[in-house]
């Protein structure tokens, strides 16, 4: 089902994906609960008591659909992307949609040693992973892979991996649905990376430009 209109309110304002969702049911719903459910007692991906490939499954098997997710993709075309809360997993995750501007992306960055899980929902994106810059002499840096991930895929970084870049070279919005375990970013930020230098710099500005629907 493709999304139904996207309304602009004013030149550079934020922009929002407007649809009709089937009050019966919502599989996105169930998609967040499972992922809290399985999560629970959890304190990340990588403890014992998680089974990574089942969180994989989870979102693997939810075939995205504009109308069940909608409220929460807040998108606005003057940032590169925008970070909308949806479920933060007892305080152990953080769920979010990512809004992705035509032609923008992000920076080169890590993950502040936690786990992330990408699953699109509109699309298509394309992640270029690093090797993670050493040593102190600055260089370029080195890319280990660059692939176009497409609606419903899924995709699994951890800093062990390198660093990366995600982009939406499309002309439209994208939108991704991603799982944080530990929220590590939102509460201490992440290191971004200079391409051409390798050069790191830290940054807080990781916060959320909308929560459970409701921009802030």
């Amino acid at each position: 089902m493709a999304i139904g209109m996207i309304k602009k309110l004013t030149a550079n304002a934020p922009l929002a994906f407007s649809c009709t969702a089937n009050a019966a049911t919502n599989r996105f719903d169930d998609l967040v609960q499972a992922l809290k459910d399985a999560l629970g007692p959890s304190s990340g991906l990588t403890s014992d008591d998680v089974d990574v490939e089942y969180l994989t499954r989870l979102m693997q098997d939810y075939d995205s659909d504009p109308a069940e997710w909608s409220r929460f993709a807040m998108g606005d075309q003057s940032r590169g992307y925008t970070r909308n809360l949806v479920d933060e997993g007892n305080g152990k995750s953080n769920l979010l949609v990512l809004v992705w501007s035509p032609g923008k992306g992000s920076p080169i960055h890590d993950h502040g040693n936690a786990h992330c899980l990408m699953k699109i929902l509109r699309g298509n994106l394309t992640e270029t992973r690093y090797l993670y810059p050493e040593g102190e002499t600055e260089k370029p840096m080195k890319v280990i892979s660059e692939r176009v991930h497409k609606e419903n895929d899924v995709a699994y970084m951890a800093d062990e991996l390198g660093v990366h870049r995600v982009w939406n070279q499309g002309s439209d919005f994208a939108v991704s649905l991603h799982l944080y375990t530990p929220p590590n970013v939102a509460r201490g930020g992440c290191h971004i990376f200079d391409p051409a230098t390798g050069k790191k710099s830290h940054t807080k500005d990781c916060g959320y430009y909308s929560a459970y629907g409701t921009k802030l």
